[in-house]
């Protein structure tokens, strides 16, 4: 018999424990009293307030830094694994962290939404601003930050729960008072799922192949409705088919979101973003930043000849 979205919502939720996954646990944690951040730059449709959005908005046209790090350094304890770093993110557009093992990128990804956070000893010095609102300051709640500014991991992390429960949970944690349905369905429409599962919703995701696994976690992400998603080497795991959907679902994403994403890949770098940021790791261990420029400059004509030796293959 065919499964519909309707029989899925029967299905019951397993709770996944926020301490195990971090994924679930920026889902799962509450607001402290007080936080505040600035406007969430979306456009709310007809709908009332509170019960979804069908549409999105920012505060700027396309190209509008929506995150500007600066001066930032970053610490595990006494090690400091990033210095000084600089560089901004444009909206509706894929930046690329490329660089050598140990430069820094994966830490940076996780300094924009505040994820370093649940690591002990960590700390950020500098900057890092969203729409002009420093994200460290006292009165910011990382739990907010962490749903405006979504996160990917490099390696697919569905929950133990079915394929509808999977999308279904961040909405349901935040309290999700619009049409459920309809907004797992038009989040695994927008990870380019929806056709190969709208017949199995009730099934595990972890029935999924890898490839679909990690576009699951996309429409996990998307759920909670972003305004920017970061991807941690999201396709690192992935075979080259899956990884060529995976760029052209970024393609089609960043119509609406703003993407930051690490990778080793250079042809990937090259092919799937707008802007690349290029890090390199001093002899101090700290990663920093060589050059910040538009892709194809730094493909085809870097400033830096330390960005040219490391995307020609000379080290790295």
């Amino acid at each position: 018999m065919r499964a519909t979205i309707r029989d899925a919502t029967m299905t019951t939720p397993t709770m996944t424990d926020p301490a195990a996954d971090p994924s679930a646990r920026q889902a799962s944690e509450a607001p402290p009293a007080g936080a505040t951040l600035p406007p969430r730059p979306l456009v709310r449709s007809a709908n009332a307030p509170g019960t979804g959005t069908a549409g999105r908005e920012t505060d700027g046209t396309p190209g509008r830094p929506a995150v500007d790090l600066s001066d930032v350094s970053v610490y595990y304890g006494a090690f400091r694994a990033v210095r000084d770093v600089s560089f901004s993110v444009p909206t509706h557009a894929i930046t690329a962290l490329i660089g050598p093992s140990g430069s820094g990128k994966s830490t940076l990804l996780r300094a924009i939404n505040r994820m370093n956070d649940l690591t002990p000893g960590s700390r950020l010095e500098g900057e890092v601003r969203y729409h002009g609102k420093n994200l460290y300051a006292s009165d910011v709640d990382p739990v907010e930050v962490r749903r405006r500014i979504g996160m990917v991991f490099q390696k697919p992390n569905p929950f133990p729960k079915s394929i509808y429960d999977n999308v279904a949970f961040g909405p349901r944690i935040n309290g999700y008072r619009g049409n459920l349905d309809d907004l797992v369905e038009r989040s695994l429409r927008q990870a380019a799922l929806w056709n190969e599962v709208k017949d199995k919703l009730k099934q595990s995701g972890l029935a999924l192949s890898g490839g679909q696994q990690q576009r699951l976690c996309i429409a996990r992400t998307i759920a909670v409705e972003p305004e920017i998603i970061l991807m941690d080497e999201p396709a690192s795991a992935l075979d080259p088919r899956s990884t060529l959907q995976i760029e052209e679902l970024m393609a089609e994403l960043k119509e609406n979101y703003t993407i930051v994403i690490v990778t080793h890949n250079m042809q990937q770098a090259a092919r799937a973003s707008d802007r690349t940021v290029f890090l390199n790791m001093g002899e101090d261990r700290a990663g920093y930043v060589v050059e910040v420029d538009e892709t194809v400059k730094i493909f085809t004509n870097p400033r830096e000849q330390l960005t040219e030796d490391y995307i020609s293959g000379r080290f790295g």
